[in-house]
């Protein structure tokens, strides 16, 4: 048994290894064999190895026999989560050019020959801006940005309706 718990052990150093060394072994066998799916065969193996031969009576044996078997499934779910994790493409931040043509509200009202403040949504979250805007708008008013001027200032016409 204390060899199976020492595996386990060894699972969960080489998953802490793993985010120090981050992509050894990714290359190989086209990213099946990466740290992470190392250590969760390795730390599945020991600790069900563990667990089999403290409430069973089968020997090395019979705990090897369902530690490999469930050192693969969770290898297994470490690849697919790792690779699902690495190809998310979804959290790109906004650039400046995703702003054009966002509609939103006046918060702090825009003079002729100066800065206001805008609450726009941009990717499902609100964003205040500050804004200029050729003509005075007042708060509360709906605005359409024009263009980015920085990364946070934009140029905003009043929705006419």
């Amino acid at each position: 048994m204390t060899w199976f718990l020492g595996l386990g052990i060894a699972g969960v150093v080489l998953l802490v290894l793993s985010l120090v060394f981050d992509g050894v072994l990714d290359g190989l066998f086209d990213g099946l064999l990466s740290l992470p799916v190392v250590a969760g065969f390795v730390s599945m193996l020991g600790f069900s190895g563990a667990i089999v031969m403290g409430t069973t009576g089968l020997g090395a044996v019979g705990a090897t026999a369902v530690g490999v078997p469930a050192g693969a499934v969770t290898g297994r779910l470490a690849y697919r989560l790792s690779r699902a994790l690495m190809n998310d493409a979804s959290g790109a931040a906004p650039r400046g050019d995703d702003m054009i043509g966002v509609a939103g509200s006046v918060v702090t009202a825009i003079p002729a020959d100066g800065y206001g403040e805008v609450l726009v949504h941009l990717a499902g979250q609100p964003v205040k801006l500050a804004a200029r805007s050729a003509v005075p708008v007042a708060r509360g008013a709906e605005i359409w940005v024009e263009a980015a001027l920085s990364q946070s200032a934009v140029a905003v016409r009043r929705v006419e309706r």
